[in-house]
């Protein structure tokens, strides 16, 4: 499922609105956490799987890598990174995941935010990814947590005066398509287990270094008071994989 809301001039514009769309990595919650399970970037290759508006792309190349390849299937996206995170060192191509190809050993690091849950196949992209790192290489990703994603509608349990009781969590072993609203419109996403995600990296030969579901930044917290709701649950999942 190749799905691109991204271009729909409606959704777009709600993206746009977000905090992290409007401060880039600041404005990400899982910032403070991601930045630091990112290896040493000096002249290395990289290559951003959903690359968005460019922020990681950009932060790359401030950090010393020798060329970022950042891939988005949006037009709309990809238009946005060249205006605000345009840089020599990087190249955005308009390409979906799924169809993303590579000579073996190609990268020395993979990145991606927030994109694989919309992945059917996330073994074939692993399979992928492993084969276009380098020896001693790192993939670097981040997607919606397997809670977050499990029951499918992706919003709170409400009482009768419309306060937020609880998280529902349902079908968690049941992997597969889940249909969601995200910025008022339907969304397909996919929702495989904690297992699924780090039995699939070992069996295409990483060795995973790092597994981190993040909590909101003490600042964020601060200054967004109804981020304290991101405590009850988790949201997002962090890992970290070596070739």
């Amino acid at each position: 499922m190749k799905e691109n809301k991204y271009d729909q001039p409606s959704f777009f514009d709600q993206y746009e609105k977000m905090l992290r769309s409007q401060l880039g990595l600041e404005g990400a919650g899982e910032w403070h956490v991601l930045k630091g399970m990112i290896p040493d970037l000096k002249d290395k290759t990289i290559l951003d799987l959903g690359c968005g508006f460019g922020w990681h792309c950009r932060y790359a190349v401030e950090n010393g890598a020798e060329s970022v390849t950042g891939i988005d299937l949006s037009e709309k996206m990809l238009n946005k990174a060249q205006e605000i995170n345009k840089h020599e060192k990087i190249r955005y191509e308009r390409k979906a995941v799924e169809d993303v190809s590579y000579s073996d050993e190609t990268f020395d690091i993979v990145l991606s935010s927030l994109t694989l849950h919309y992945v059917e196949s996330f073994g074939t992209v692993t399979k992928n990814i492993y084969q276009w790192l380098k020896n001693g290489g790192h993939f670097i990703f981040s997607v919606e947590h397997p809670v977050f994603t499990a029951e499918g509608g992706q919003d709170w349990v409400y009482d009768k005066d419309g306060q937020k009781t609880c998280w529902p969590v349902d079908q968690y072993f049941i992997e597969g398509e889940r249909n969601t609203t995200f910025l008022g419109e339907n969304v397909i996403k996919y929702h495989r287990t904690l297992t699924s995600y780090l039995n699939t990296l070992l069996q295409h030969g990483f060795k995973i270094k790092q597994i981190i579901e993040p909590e909101p930044g003490s600042d964020l917290l601060k200054e967004i008071p109804e981020m304290k709701e991101e405590l009850r649950r988790p949201m997002m999942l962090l890992i970290s994989a070596e070739k």
